[in-house]
């Protein structure tokens, strides 16, 4: 596939690494010389200086016969000139923008080929804050992952001593689930994966992701770890975008406290929400932490643009007792530095944002796919069609289907029904199926094995 990525920030150049590797035909557009060349010396891609809004740029691109534009500049508006440009001038058949600015996305009739043709619009604050939203929603889970609009969940949790599954083999699971269906997907120890089998042993500290429907997620917790109470009280550290999106969604349900720098934001924040606390101050000052009783906060979550800053008051609160920490880290390089330490959760933006835009890059019916373990990993949905003269996978049981090295299946949705995988579930035309990928760079084989047609190979 031949893709133009406007930006070579963070998600621009997280994106491209992510496609780089996988046969697509890469270029990258930005005015900042330095960066470009700092990821033009890692990855095989070619790299364009200039203004991705500019036809004369895109065209050298090569925009007249690319696949698809992704526009991640900073710039709204830049993004979304981009995309006009691409349709008016090259008809680029796939248009994806991202648009920050909630001004913009509150008209639905915006954005359709009569007015901005963007196909598909990308709000990273916005998917952040689902993303954050979940784990509150979820105590004691690392990653929590929706799919068939939210019937089912994949969650990662770390496995404690003391969980009745820990030390067991898989096989039991069952025997202590008899009413629950669920399955484990992969488990990660010491950083390394284990494909799971019945007779694996999962051991304290296994970071392990299962899925099952979303009624019976908790269950399954509790096998893995000591069940944690639902949270309460919340802090939040910066009242940018991100921190006042997420009180906004969780204000009504939980005591939030917003800690903000800046006073004239301050006052917008106690102006624009309705029921979240909002205090002028900054997230490091032990003193404010104290007054505020951080040590009955039972998330403290860090999300100012400031990586250090961030890591910083994390490191703080928990030392004052705040029962659970979060951290937004945007240098990737940070994440499992800081999650394997003091830190609970470190929330890495762009690898959250990557997911939706991988969902529209991927060939064949691919309702959503999500980057895990830092971009190694990936979780997809996938539409089966055909039957089995055309399908090599309609009409066969999972044991039947020749699944990449790897790759499991966890789960099958058919229509309103949540069916976890057994050998002998059989596949038919129209279901979803969720996959675990350990390793990413199979997603070609699996987005082969479910093309329908006589063209398949």
């Amino acid at each position: 596939m031949k893709i133009i990525i406007l930006g070579a920030g963070q998600v621009g150049g997280t994106l491209a690494e992510h496609l780089a590797g996988e046969a697509n035909d890469i270029t990258v557009i930005d005015t900042d010389a330095d960066r470009l060349r700092s990821i033009g010396d890692r990855l095989d891609i070619r790299t364009i200086v200039g203004r991705g809004s500019f036809p004369t740029v895109l065209r050298q691109a090569g925009a007249d016969d690319a696949d698809m534009l992704v526009a991640v500049t900073s710039s709204d508006e830049t993004n979304m000139i981009a995309c006009q440009i691409a349709f008016t001038l090259f008809h680029t058949p796939t248009k994806i923008a991202r648009v920050r600015e909630a001004a913009y996305l509150v008209r639905s009739d915006l954005f359709n080929n009569e007015a901005i043709p963007i196909d598909v619009l990308i709000s990273p604050e916005q998917v952040v804050t689902n993303y954050i939203k979940r784990l509150i929603e979820c105590p004691g889970a690392l990653q929590v992952i929706d799919f068939a609009q939210g019937k089912v969940q994949l969650v990662a949790v770390k496995a404690y001593y003391g969980g009745p599954l820990v030390g067991q083999e898989l096989r039991q699971i069952r025997e202590h689930m008899p009413n629950i269906e669920a399955r484990v997907a992969a488990i990660f120890r010491r950083d390394r994966p284990i494909i799971p089998k019945g007779d694996t042993v999962i051991e304290a500290d296994d970071e392990v992701f299962f899925i099952a429907a979303k009624a019976h997620i908790r269950a399954v917790m509790s096998e893995l770890r000591r069940l944690e109470d639902t949270y309460k009280r919340i802090i939040i550290a910066g009242g940018g975008h991100i921190g006042e999106r997420l009180a906004e969604a969780i204000e009504s349900r939980y005591q939030v406290k917003i800690i903000e720098t800046n006073p004239n934001r301050c006052r917008y924040l106690s102006d624009t929400l309705d029921n979240s606390i909002v205090l002028q101050g900054n997230a490091s000052d032990r003193d404010l932490l104290l007054e505020e009783n951080i040590n009955e906060a039972d998330i403290f979550l860090a999300l100012t643009n400031d990586d250090e800053a961030n890591i910083m008051s994390s490191l703080l609160a928990k030392r004052l007792g705040a029962r659970k920490v979060m951290s937004l880290i945007n240098n990737t390089a940070y994440v499992d530095l800081v999650q394997s330490g003091e830190i609970d959760v470190a929330i890495s933006p762009q690898l959250a944002t990557i997911g939706s835009l991988l969902t529209h890059v991927r060939r064949g019916d691919i309702v959503s796919a999500h980057s895990l373990r830092r971009g190694a990993a990936e979780a997809i949905e996938i539409v089966a069609h055909g039957d089995k003269s055309s399908s090599k996978v309609v009409g066969r049981t999972i044991k039947e289907i020749s699944l990449p090295s790897g790759t499991t299946i966890g789960a099958i949705v058919r229509e309103e029904e949540v069916l976890i995988a057994q050998d002998d579930l059989r596949i038919a035309s129209g279901d979803h199926v969720i996959l675990f990928l350990i390793d990413k760079h199979s997603i070609h084989e699996v987005e082969r094995l479910f093309q329908a047609g006589l063209t398949f190979f």
